[in-house]
């Protein structure tokens, strides 16, 4: 990064970075080939607002920590780490960025983006920032992101609508965790002053969290790529959940189903429809992950298989009599997309 901590203050309306509109969390752990990506997404940000960078670094093993002292030194007003000791998560913290970045947070709006991630345009605060201030009644503001995989390039995009616009509570529910990037999300942070008991217990953190920011207020989406979602990054959570058994997947299914109930309670069940129809969603993948591919195709699973495109079908049919011919033919796709970079 070139600019100095003067030059990216100059055009704040207030100096004073004790008082920030914006808080970007970020929490690490042994990111050090991906970690500065992260901080000069971060600093490269062009904003007539202040904001402050909140790290956490969970006692990283490799030089994670030494990158972020050296960028702390050259920002130390915009900077503001916590080096842990100890890991944090192996110890029993579950919701590292909630418990240790939320928590100390000054901003009136809350950013997230983990280290092995990182933001590709300088005006993303500032668009998302200009959206919510002249919408006070918006709560979650998101964007497109593209996504990175590790070894092989550029495979996609996180693109949930085909233009700018408010995202119904609803698509939400039904989208899941991956529905928008976490790293394309800004938020109210007086909305999670308080959460919901169930965000705590649920195994899964952006999920209920993108869920409770549009409850009762709104969402509204961007269609501008304005970041980059890294897959298949060593410790991360695309890496883990491939990895997993198939008892571990079936108490991951019925978590989700529980944090949905839990929604649904919180809600007063005002979207029960959707919350049903997306626990057989679950279900039914739960199933062909298990290989019960005819069990998927009965019952209260029929309409959603039936109604599933035609490519999903070939795909489940392949992946029935040949898991390894099915593997290999998503890895074909993301070549593919990489080589004519789409």
């Amino acid at each position: 990064m070139n600019r100095s901590e003067q030059e990216i203050m100059e055009n704040w309306n207030e100096k004073n970075t004790d008082n920030p509109l914006v808080s970007i969390s970020c929490i690490t752990y042994n990111h050090e080939k991906y970690i500065e990506d992260a901080l000069e997404g971060f600093l490269m940000q062009e904003t007539d607002f202040p904001f402050e960078i909140l790290i956490h670094d969970d006692a990283s093993t490799d030089k994670t920590a030494e990158i972020i002292r050296k960028y702390e030194k050259k920002y130390p007003k915009i900077i503001k780490p916590i080096y842990q000791v100890e890991n944090q998560y192996s110890k029993g913290v579950k919701k590292i960025d909630y418990t240790f970045n939320h928590s100390r947070a000054k901003g009136k709006y809350y950013a997230i983006c983990e280290g092995d991630d990182y933001w590709i345009d300088s005006k993303k605060l500032q668009k998302q920032v200009d959206y919510m201030e002249d919408n006070p009644e918006c709560g979650l503001c998101f964007h497109a992101a593209e996504i990175f995989k590790v070894g092989v390039g550029k495979v996609g995009h996180i693109v949930p609508y085909k233009k700018s616009g408010i995202s119904t509570t609803e698509d939400i529910i039904y989208g899941g965790g991956g529905f928008m990037a976490t790293n394309s999300i800004l938020y109210k942070k007086s909305i999670m002053e308080n959460p919901a008991d169930f965000y705590f217990m649920s195994p899964v953190g952006d999920y209920p969290l993108q869920v409770l920011t549009s409850l009762n207020t709104y969402a509204y989406y961007i269609n501008e790529v304005m970041s980059v979602y890294r897959r298949n990054v060593v410790g991360s959570w695309s890496l883990r959940t491939k990895k997993i058994s198939i008892e571990e997947k079936n108490r991951m299914n019925e978590s989700i189903c529980t944090l949905l109930d839990n929604i649904n309670k919180y809600s007063n069940y005002k979207y029960c429809k959707i919350i049903e129809k997306t626990k057989i969603k679950h279900q039914f993948y739960n199933l062909i992950d298990q290989g019960k591919f005819p069990e998927a195709k009965t019952g209260k699973f029929k309409e959603f298989y039936l109604t599933s495109s035609i490519i999903h079908k070939v795909y489940w049919h392949i992946r029935q009599y040949s898991p390894e011919t099915a593997s290999k033919l998503l890895d074909l796709r993301e070549l593919v997309i990489n080589r004519i970079k789409v």
